[in-house]
């Protein structure tokens, strides 16, 4: 990869939590933004079926209004008991305006009865890469594990209080960052985002 300064890559997101767990895995070779940078930037319509179609949405609109590097990641949790949901209505399973507790509540309700040996789960992730209103590259990574009967931990956002990866018996809450960052779906698709030979 480049052996310069950091390359300066915008996520396409509003999310602080998001924003500081990429700046924290990718390292000092790049140098992370969001868009905190391009207040006038407006939501971009996740109106894709898949992860992949949303992220590269959000980075390929992205990448009409900054010069540069643009990523956005799409990931969600999918529950084998519920059919694959929540799926890519994770950030909003509750509703267009829903909390992290609301979502959370919704899906221990919809879980509620199914036994532990049936709560199988994994978190998907991918990773869009843009740049000038191209998408140039997708990245994936997902990792296995059950749901909780309750949640548990104050780390992390999203379902990390219900999520207890495969290898653990605490949740992705209760974990600390370098652990989590270590294993979960984010890290994986992020570290085959730096590896990627396509810098210039």
């Amino acid at each position: 990869m480049h052996n310069n300064a950091p390359l300066r890559l915008l996520v396409s997101t509003r999310n602080a939590h998001k924003t500081s767990e990429i700046r924290s895995i990718l390292g000092e070779q790049f140098d992370v933004c969001d868009l905190s940078a391009l207040p006038d930037f407006g939501p971009v319509e996740e109106s894709g079926s898949t992860f992949e179609e949303n992220a590269a949405l959000k980075a390929v609109e992205g990448s009409m209004v900054f010069d540069g590097w643009v990523i956005a990641d799409d990931s969600g949790l999918q529950v084998d008991a519920l059919g694959g949901d929540p799926g890519v209505f994770s950030a909003r399973y509750a509703g267009p305006a829903a909390q992290d507790s609301d979502n959370n509540a919704l899906l221990l309700k919809n879980l509620n009865g199914i036994p532990a040996n049936k709560r199988t789960a994994r978190f998907q992730c991918v990773i869009a890469l843009a740049r000038a209103g191209r998408k140039m590259a997708a990245f994936c990574g997902s990792v296995e594990g059950t749901i909780a009967e309750s949640p548990a931990g104050n780390h992390g956002f999203g379902y990390d209080p219900l999520f207890i990866p495969v290898g653990y018996s605490a949740s992705f809450a209760e974990l600390s960052g370098d652990i989590k960052n270590g294993m979960s779906h984010r890290s994986k698709a992020l570290k085959k985002l730096a590896a990627w030979g396509g810098w210039v």
